[in-house]
């Protein structure tokens, strides 16, 4: 690490940049604004934003691009969670979209007028902010801008400006979770361009580390449900439509300053293949032990196919990345990858009570529950439908998705190439572990009456702790047992057919997934005890991974659980989450036990993995005495956060997770 990112690293952490900063200018009041038209409303709000914004430097920085405004509301979001077409500005600059837009003006219908005008004007304001910036810049800086964002970049460091420049102006915009794609695909070219004129690995590796840092400065600005759940993932490698791998030199060198830097920002995920040589998963896993939380990994064997399954097409389903968390998405589209969710626990308890007395036999009842899941998948599609609207003409958003831009209609208008939908499935693990202990002890041991199963669920095993204990000790999914294991392929084929086939108001599918963001806390709010031994009102697993009372043999037993089930059929996307014990990668030998579970993963079919280096102890103390933690990372669902930050309920299902030692 060079001074000038030692330096960069010291303030970002003593937080003195901070005093740049305001509250929120605004030249109209909310009325004003809530008034105006539709396809005016974000326009004017994102120009009265970007006219207040005053630019300010940061010591030794050379990227720029930092929100002086405090307090942007969150009340004029529009599109969100999704990956800017990076390439298509950085290939072409934005002079380029400029002019084609008064090109394609003079034949315009109505429609495309007014995109067109917004459009128009967004870019505008945009250059006026490069123009103040650029005002009070100097050297590298300065000289970026007299280039960057209206032309194609000369240089791998005008690329990072530029892609700042989107970043930043996205966030003003009030954008939130906005990904970064496939950084080391779409800045490739620049980076290659520069070691060809003669700089050098380590002078782009100290412009990476700025960068990355750059994007670290504005993280407590952004919206998100915690802090660090700010989208800011990035994806590195997988395969090209040739097969061929697309990890590179700037793919590494990515992965050098992350693991460096040791920053919640950027998120990175690797996507890997039954190909991918033993030392990329070596390194991924000496990133894992640092404890930030990431990689996360895609399993491109799995996912392509599923993606072109479901309609995308083969060049961008190849091109695929993530969203904030793990949802697949491409950067063609505007599909809404967290719309709903589906909770297991809680279709699975209603079925218990309403049904159980009127099934002889397990199959009888699994009947019930198949019924059940299909009227809960109609019920999601039927408020999907009738509820859900899109939010107001967003022009600026617009003009990096490429089909608007060619078609010179406002996403709201489906001009996206892709327009689905995503569903989280939660509680996979309690749901099934709830079935297998209602088949043994009430239809095969018949050890437990339906009645008093339903008692002691009423009573939350309040004076029924032996029952319980009976129920905990039934198979468990993460065991590699298929009593339980083949039941939760089971419901999972169910809900998965439940939502296939079925379209959304703008013409896309639903697509089931294996993820619950922050469902996991929130729908165990209102859910009873259950049957699997899990008590009332208590968390759910994180995604897709063993219920937190559960006992299982290890690692690989788990992997071997969660990868029975055809993956390709939900691949909205959510992880198998794993917590490793920090010890485990105390020497050589650990990091090559991790780095062979993972291959496993991938090599069993697995779609999503993530793993967290942890230590109980540690995070204990860290609740106690959150001073001396302050730097502390943990995986939280789908994204990584500071340990101290986050609200004691995240603390608290961390800590219960399950650790093991290899």
């Amino acid at each position: 690490m060079t001074e000038r990112v030692k330096k960069l690293l010291e303030i970002l952490k003593n937080e003195s940049y901070k005093e740049n900063r305001t509250d929120q200018i605004l030249i109209n009041t909310e009325d004003y604004y809530e008034n105006l038209p539709c396809e005016d409303k974000r326009r004017i709000k994102f120009l009265d934003v970007l006219k207040n914004e005053k630019p300010y430097l940061i010591e030794n920085d050379r990227i720029g691009f930092y929100q002086y405004q405090k307090n942007i509301g969150r009340n004029y979001a529009g599109g969100e969670n999704a990956t800017p077409d990076y390439g298509f500005y950085l290939d072409n600059g934005f002079d380029y979209v400029y002019n084609y837009l008064c090109e394609k003006e003079k034949d315009a219908t109505d429609n495309q007028k007014s995109f067109i005008k917004s459009a128009k004007l967004s870019i505008d304001a945009v250059y006026d902010y490069v123009k103040k910036l650029k005002k009070i810049s100097t050297g590298d800086l300065k000289k970026a801008l007299e280039n960057v964002p209206q032309n194609r970049p000369r240089s791998y460091h005008e690329a990072l400006v530029m892609v700042k420049c989107i970043i930043f102006s996205l966030r003003c915009n009030k954008n939130n979770h906005i990904t970064l794609g496939r950084f080391d695909q779409y800045m490739y070219p620049f980076f290659k361009m520069d070691l060809e004129n003669g700089k050098t690995y380590d002078e782009l590796l100290e412009l990476t580390e700025e960068f990355f840092l750059s994007i670290n400065f504005d993280t407590d600005l952004y919206f998100g449900i915690q802090k660090g759940d700010n989208g800011q993932s990035l994806v590195l490698g997988g395969l090209n439509v040739d097969k061929t791998d697309s990890f590179n030199e700037l793919s590494k060198i990515c992965m050098q300053a992350s693991m460096e830097l040791n920053l919640i920002d950027p998120k990175i995920n690797l996507r890997v293949n039954k190909n991918t040589p033993f030392e990329l998963y070596l390194l991924g896993t000496q990133m894992t032990k640092l404890g930030l939380g990431f990689p996360q990994y895609s399993n491109d064997d799995v996912v392509i196919d599923a993606l072109i399954e479901m309609g995308y097409e083969k060049e961008d389903a190849y091109n695929y990345s993530v969203a904030a968390c793990w949802e697949f998405i491409t950067n063609n589209g505007d599909d809404t990858p967290n719309i709903a969710i589906f909770n297991f626990p809680s279709v699975i308890n209603n079925t218990f009570f309403e049904k159980i007395d009127k099934a002889e036999t397990f199959d009888e009842f699994m009947k019930f529950v198949k019924e059940n899941i299909k009227k809960e998948c109609d019920a999601i599609h039927k408020k999907l439908i009738e509820k859900v609207t899109r939010p107001n003409a967003d022009a600026f958003y617009s003009l990096f998705i490429k089909s608007c831009v060619e078609k010179c209609l406002d996403f709201t208008h489906n001009s996206a190439k892709y327009n689905n939908f995503g569903v989280h499935g939660v509680g996979i693990a309690n749901g099934a572990d709830a079935l297998c202990a209602i088949k043994k002890v009430i239809f095969d041991e018949k050890s437990v009456t339906k009645e008093e199963l339903k008692n002691a669920l009423n009573a939350n095993f309040e004076g029924y702790e032996k029952l319980r204990n009976k129920l905990l000790n039934c198979p468990k999914m993460g065991n590699d047992d298929d009593e339980v294991d083949l039941i939760a392929c089971e419901i999972m084929e169910e809900y998965a057919n439940g939502f296939k086939n079925k379209k959304n108001q703008h013409g896309g599918i639903i697509r089931a997934g294996t993820g619950s963001a922050h469902a996991y806390i929130t729908g165990s709010r209102d859910l009873g005890a259950t049957a699997d031994g899990r008590y009332a009102f208590t968390p759910l697993p994180s995604s897709f991974s063993p219920s937190l009372t559960a006992k299982t043999q290890g690692p690989l037993s788990v992997i071997k659980s969660f990868t029975k089930f055809d993956l390709k059929k939900v691949m909205n996307g959510g992880p198998l989450t794993i917590e490793i014990h920090d010890n485990t990668f105390r020497n050589e030998m650990g990091i090559e036990k991790v780095a062979l579970l993972v291959k496993s993963f991938i090599e069993l079919g697995g779609h999503q993995l993530q793993l967290n280096s942890i230590n109980r102890e540690k995070l204990i103390e860290a609740q106690l005495n959150p001073e001396l933690h302050k730097n502390l990372i943990v995986r939280v669902w789908g994204w990584s956060g500071y340990f101290n930050e986050l609200e004691k309920k995240y603390q608290d299902h961390i800590i219960s997770r399950t650790e093991y030692m290899m």
